[in-house]
């Protein structure tokens, strides 16, 4: 299913923190008459405070806050158990290649580029969405008896412990686990993940494979890179 057949649940609530009156009132009316609920945060404090009484389906951060570094929100929310799934799309104004794989490398799942337009906006809104809901059916992946996916709940064990991954991050790894053995390139990695709206690097998929085996620990050894083609896992 593409982000193009994606249908947004009634429901979905989407915080949107920025600092820029300008910027935030566009980007809320957009959102709104896209269907998506908007709770917009000027600062950080208030939207952290806001996490209390309801967590929004995904969080549009601005990296450049009056009260705090968009990288330390983002940072804090993957740290925190109760908010660590939720999707994180960074807004920024910086262009530089080392900021979006900073951004990506704390947990971000994707970012995107001021000035951007309000088409691609609701494309990677609704790819992030899409790849962060839950599938179609309950099935689990078990891999050499110490590691276990289970699809439906977006859980990963390993030895029976719960290790946190980001909803992309357990996209790859699922990917990839449920083909054992077999060698994926980057560019099927990101065409699982994102299909036609992939705008994003390569190196994308090299950031997120270097979180998720330092989550795993030495469990992530099971993740092999194959120089020059992409990546397998193999028990």
């Amino acid at each position: 299913m593409s982000a193009e057949d994606f249908r947004i649940p009634s429901n979905t609530r989407i915080a949107l923190v920025e600092d820029e009156p300008d910027i935030a009132g566009l980007v809320a009316s957009f959102l709104r008459k896209d269907g998506y609920k908007v709770d917009a945060y000027p600062a950080a404090d208030r939207f952290l405070r806001s996490l209390q009484k309801h967590v929004p389906d995904l969080v549009l951060l601005d990296l450049m806050l009056p009260d705090a570094d968009g990288f330390e929100i983002c940072k804090l929310l993957k740290k925190n158990e109760a908010w660590s799934r939720i999707p994180i799309i960074i807004m920024t104004a910086k262009a530089e290649e080392s900021d979006k794989i900073l951004g990506l490398e704390l947990g971000a799942d994707d970012y995107v580029t001021k000035p951007f337009s309000f088409k691609e906006m609701a494309s990677r809104i609704k790819a992030v969405l899409r790849r962060s809901g839950p599938q179609d059916f309950a099935r689990t992946i078990e891999i050499g008896n110490i590691l276990r996916l289970d699809l439906e709940k977006y859980e990963t064990r390993v030895g029976g412990e719960l290790v946190e991954l980001t909803s992309t991050e357990f996209k790859i790894l699922s990917f990839l686990a449920s083909k054992k053995g077999r060698v994926f390139s980057r560019d099927q990695i990101l065409d699982h993940l994102w299909g036609q709206e992939k705008i994003v690097l390569d190196r994308t998929v090299d950031v997120h494979i270097k979180n998720i085996r330092e989550k795993l620990g030495p469990v992530g050894r099971l993740i092999q890179n194959i120089r020059g083609v992409g990546y397998k896992v193999e028990e």
